[in-house]
């Protein structure tokens, strides 16, 4: 019986719902069939990080305003135990209340997670994917951790992705060999672990400075993602860092008293590049915060008589919605729901 067969058996005995709430009683699905969809497509499915009530309304207004399957991404460091079960609840409030006639398909995905403990914690509550990065671990050790993950997620059928290379901070400085995936080491990782994901190095940072070099625009290396798709072939591969880090935005953040040095972003041909040759998931969290905070400090510094909260909020929440609109075309995921249910 394949593992495919037995999470479906185990649907059907009523034996997959964790301690605390199945996600799929949230409203939610998984990422398997989104990513069948995606490499079926030829498209990327976004993963939109959100920090607040806003954010997550206007990611999802993008998504479902554009069809476009949507990967809902927390990072580790943004819960704890009380805000970890809070979260699923606001996001199955925001799904049952929308009226859209076209419903979006969402994933609600723990990213960046550190420890078994994250990711079962995350499982137990309802999220439908989680991420396991042991990166900066030695490769065994990687990918003991990670399978130790997938063993106790696959039990209720949530999806898990791993991380093979540094995908380094913007402060942060890797060396050559670093900073970049080993093709060579993921087909024994991928087998090793059972990952339903890949998230693969090819020259991105987390932070505002997307480039890995010094002083040097971001150049992706599409040939290691060539070498890595002619060893696993269609396996989801996923793109950390993937932010444009919009100028207009970050004019506005300096101009009304922020601070954002150096700041680079992979532009839209790049990312067209790499999904062209099969990337299938893309990350996004520099640009909602970036968007976000730059016009909360406009509005407030612009309308210094204004205490309604609403006023700023609903300007800043109606332009991230707007950049998820146009992101979702740049990726190709618009109109391409019906490929992921």
């Amino acid at each position: 019986m394949s593992d495919e067969e037995i999470r479906v058996w185990k649907r059907l005995m009523h034996s997959d719902s964790p301690p605390f709430g199945n996600y799929r009683d949230l409203g939610l699905s998984n990422t398997r069939k989104m990513f069948s969809g995606a490499l079926r497509g030829k498209f990327a499915v976004p993963g939109y990080n959100f920090y607040n009530l806003e954010q997550l309304r206007a990611i999802m207004a993008g998504c479902a305003g554009t069809d476009s399957p949507v990967i809902l991404q927390v990072l580790e460091r943004n819960l704890n135990d009380a805000s970890v079960r809070s979260i699923t609840h606001m996001v199955k409030g925001i799904i049952v209340s929308r009226n859209d006639s076209v419903r979006a398909v969402v994933a609600l995905h723990l990213d960046h997670g550190t420890s078994f403990e994250s990711c079962k914690r995350c499982v137990d509550v309802g999220f439908s994917s989680v991420m396991i990065d042991g990166s900066q671990l030695p490769l065994d050790e990687n990918i003991e951790l990670t399978r130790t993950v997938v063993d106790y997620a696959h039990k209720y059928d949530v999806c898990v992705e791993g991380e093979l290379g540094a995908i380094s901070g913007a402060t942060e400085v890797a060396t050559r060999e670093e900073m970049y995936t080993r093709p060579s080491q993921v087909d024994e990782f991928v087998k090793a672990t059972k990952v339903d994901s890949l998230a693969i190095s090819i020259g991105t940072a987390h932070g505002p400075s997307k480039s890995r070099l010094k002083d040097a625009p971001v150049q992706l290396r599409l040939d290691i993602l060539d070498e890595v798709r002619a060893r696993v072939g269609d396996f989801p591969l996923v793109l950390h860092g993937a932010s444009g880090v919009p100028k207009q935005y970050v004019e506005i953040l300096k101009r009304y008293g922020g601070q954002m040095e150096g700041a680079s972003g992979v532009g839209d041909d790049q990312l067209k590049a790499a999904v062209k040759k099969g990337i299938c998931k893309a990350n996004f969290d520099t640009d909602i915060k970036l968007i976000f905070t730059a016009t909360e400090r406009e509005c407030l510094a612009e309308n210094p008589k204004e205490f309604d909260p609403r006023k700023h909020l609903e300007i800043a929440e109606a332009r991230v919605s707007e950049y998820v609109r146009n992101k979702n075309r740049v990726l190709g995921s618009q109109d391409m729901g019906r490929y992921c249910h």
